[in-house]
């Protein structure tokens, strides 16, 4: 019996024992010519990599600046076939556990509170839209749009003078769950809104004649579960037919050109596509909350990390959209205004150009739809970090990145 109760507590044990990454490391490299390329693609055959940019191994290329995840154990033999065939390589990290820990760098003024300077868990997010609404009941309302594969609420919080529709614009963060400081920028600009209302002249301006729709954490399950279990996780945490792995790239899962890269296909990859567009939960609730609020929306903003680019459309096709020169101008002076603060200086151009072809995605859905002004940001930084910004660059991202934000909400206040 005791023996019995033994294995019991060990397998409960063994189930909720959190994923380490000791000694694993994030190797950059470039592969010089088309050769270096396929024989990067071909290591992936036998050795298991964790793409961080581009996310996947289909879309490395030559030249191209390619980030991934390689364990302690498959090092050895990564670097030997690297210098082998004589690519470069650097190590960005050293030892991914010790950054992840590293990450927490600020020290914590109201231990267990939300906090603008820190990463926040799911549960401090949801009483902080609590404390949203009560604190600013004339500018803040919350509205539940669906609910995860695990049943966790999606909120989104709605600012603007109450009874006035006006202009919409639409913005989500956290649609990949590891990448924190996208949810992070939500929170800061809800808070910036709405503690600047009746304050700033702008900010007021904005919240009087236009409504923002704010997605703080799109992909729920996922977030919980980098918080909870495995800090690199990407993808929701739905179950799939016919296989033991879990989960869809939520943003392969749009219906737009939603098949027509065979490298979505599998399940057991970090951008599965879904077995049908707009398969998962998460997907639903935000198509069907911005299709019926499709005559407001004039814009959709998606905020990703990391490379510190601003995206337009499209990513599925190198062809342009009839309103690429505006696209391009609005994303110029916005990157340029980013830029006036730090210094922190982004691209800017067509996703399937600047940064890799996709499927699925939210982006291009949107414009397709009729909302002919979407950008895409993928935050701090270029990939020292990457998806592990140190909270120490929490509030200078979000400061850049509000200026940036707020010209884009002027510009179409004012030529929508």
């Amino acid at each position: 019996m005791k023996f019995f109760l033994f294995m019991v507590v060990l397998s409960t044990a063994l189930a909720i024992a959190p994923v380490r990454f000791d000694g694993d490391k994030v190797l950059r490299v470039k592969p010089q010519d088309e050769k270096q390329a396929s024989i990067l693609k071909d290591l992936t055959q036998t050795i298991e990599l964790d793409f961080w940019y581009p996310d996947a191994t289909h879309d490395v290329t030559a030249n191209m600046t390619v980030d991934f995840r390689v364990s302690k154990n498959e090092f050895q033999t990564i670097q030997s076939a690297l210098e082998q065939h004589k690519m470069n390589y650097e190590i960005l990290i050293h030892d991914l556990q010790e950054e992840i820990e590293k990450q927490f760098d600020v020290k914590d003024e109201a231990s267990g509170r939300h906090s603008y300077a820190k990463y926040n868990d799911w549960d401090k997010i949801v009483s902080w839209t609590e404390k949203m609404v009560e604190k600013y009941p004339e500018v803040v309302s919350r509205i539940k749009i669906g609910s995860t594969a695990e049943d966790n609420p999606l909120y989104v919080l709605k600012l603007g003078k109450k009874d006035k529709e006006g202009k919409a614009i639409f913005m989500d963060c956290g649609i990949h769950a590891r990448e924190w400081v996208s949810p992070a920028f939500c929170q800061w600009f809800v808070y910036q809104a709405t503690k600047s209302y009746g304050k700033n002249r702008i900010m007021t301006k904005l919240l009087d004649r236009m409504t923002f729709y704010v997605l703080p954490v799109f992909n729920v399950d996922g977030y919980i579960w980098s918080w909870t279990q495995n800090r690199m996780w990407r993808k929701n945490r739905s179950k799939n037919q016919n296989s033991t792995c879990i989960g869809t790239d939520l943003n392969r899962n749009f219906d737009v050109s939603w098949d027509s890269f065979p490298n979505t296909r599998n399940p057991c990859q970090d951008i599965y596509r879904g077995a049908a567009p707009e398969s998962e939960k998460e997907t639903k609730a935000v198509t069907n909350f911005i299709r019926s609020h499709l005559n407001s929306i004039k814009a959709y903003i998606t905020f990703h990390s990391y490379s510190q680019m601003l995206l337009v459309p499209y990513g599925y096709t190198s062809r342009l959209p009839p309103t690429h020169d505006d696209l391009l101008k609005v994303a110029r002076i916005a990157t340029d205004f980013l830029s006036t603060r730090y210094e922190t200086r982004y691209i800017y151009g067509p996703i399937a150009s600047t940064i890799y072809p996709t499927s699925g995605s939210s982006l291009d859905w949107a414009y397709d739809l009729g909302i002919k002004h979407t950008f895409a940001f993928e935050l701090r930084d270029k990939g020292k970090f990457g998806f592990l910004l140190p909270e120490s660059q929490i509030k200078p991202t979000c400061k850049e990145t509000m200026l940036s934000v707020k010209f884009i909400a002027k510009y179409i206040l004012k030529h929508t």
